[in-house]
């Protein structure tokens, strides 16, 4: 964001306590950058309905959200709103608004309002989402959303929040194309966000006795397609791994789509582990019991790779 402040002064940023960075993720900004980071009131519906206004009349805001949930609040505005103005205006008018979500999803202690992992409910609405899991992809997407003529959500996952790594400002990846981050032979699983590191661990403890790809999807939306067909028509096997619900949810669309379109390759059942259908405990040992573990991981793997 930093980069992408100095490189083009229409980039802005607004959201609740940013100019203090009081979770970290605009820090330096406002001293970086003065008159252009802003403190709103704690009103979502009223500041992402702001910087639809300021996108229209040719800024590039970026609004931080303190908590994913608070999604809820604004989401009239985004998907009703910011997201139909280009085609209700024929294409006269871009919104270049970028909604960052840091800490999204379930960390053990962040209480039941706070660790929804709602990029599935953007998805669906056709908002461009993304969730990047590893600190490159963090630095690249974002800025490749900045840049974007589109509304694009940006989900941080809570549990990649801790990653480390060496980031090239020179890389660019773009919205859209997964990665593939383990090649195997025998089960294609395809993950997103945290639950990619969970399923490359998974992969190498099973690694005597199954030989799995893992696919890190990037993108909810738009989801890479042509990846995953190469990988399961090699495979001939798939796990879909999302940290959302598992009735209406991103593993769902990506199994029921497999089904329907690569069925002729599938030698098994598309196999999903996903959340309960419930909403999140404050207990930590019933959010253990609802969320995606690798014991769910490690079970689904199997299965589909002895079907």
């Amino acid at each position: 964001m930093r980069d992408e402040m100095a490189a083009d002064p229409s980039v802005c940023y607004l959201g609740e306590d940013v100019v203090h960075s009081l979770r970290g993720v605009s820090s330096g900004l406002a001293a970086a950058h003065p008159g252009r980071v802003k403190d709103t009131p704690i009103s979502e519906a009223a500041f992402t309905g702001f910087a639809t206004g300021a996108a229209m009349a040719g800024m590039r805001p970026i609004v931080e959200y303190q908590i994913p949930t608070l999604l809820y609040v604004a989401f009239d505005q985004i998907v009703n709103q910011a997201q139909k103005i280009r085609l209700m205006t024929g294409g006269q008018t871009r919104v270049p608004v970028t909604y960052l979500f840091p800490g999204s999803g379930a960390r053990l202690g962040l209480a039941g309002q706070h660790s929804d992992h709602p990029y599935t409910l953007l998805a669906h609405m056709g908002v461009k989402t993304l969730v990047p899991a590893t600190p490159q992809d963090a630095y690249s997407l974002v800025r490749s959303a900045i840049r974007d003529d589109d509304p694009v959500a940006v989900f941080l996952p809570a549990n990649c929040l801790p990653r480390k790594g060496d980031v090239d400002v020179a890389v660019t990846v773009p919205i859209g194309p997964a990665a593939i981050r383990r090649e195997g032979t025998d089960v294609t699983v395809v993950a997103i966000g945290h639950l990619v590191h969970e399923a490359l661990a998974v992969a190498d403890d099973l690694a005597d006795q199954v030989d799995v790809e893992v696919i890190d999807a990037r993108a909810a939306h738009p989801f890479d397609w042509h990846t995953l067909t190469r990988s399961v028509t090699r495979t001939g096997r798939l796990v879909v791994l999302d940290d959302t619900n598992r009735t209406c949810g991103w593993a769902a669309e990506v199994a029921a789509t497999a089904a329907e379109e690569l069925f002729h390759h599938l030698r098994a059942p598309v196999r999903r582990v996903a959340r309960a259908d419930v909403p999140m405990p404050f207990a930590p040992v019933l959010e253990r019991a609802v969320v995606p573990d690798r014991e769910a991981i490690t079970a689904a793997i199997l299965e589909t790779a002895k079907a």
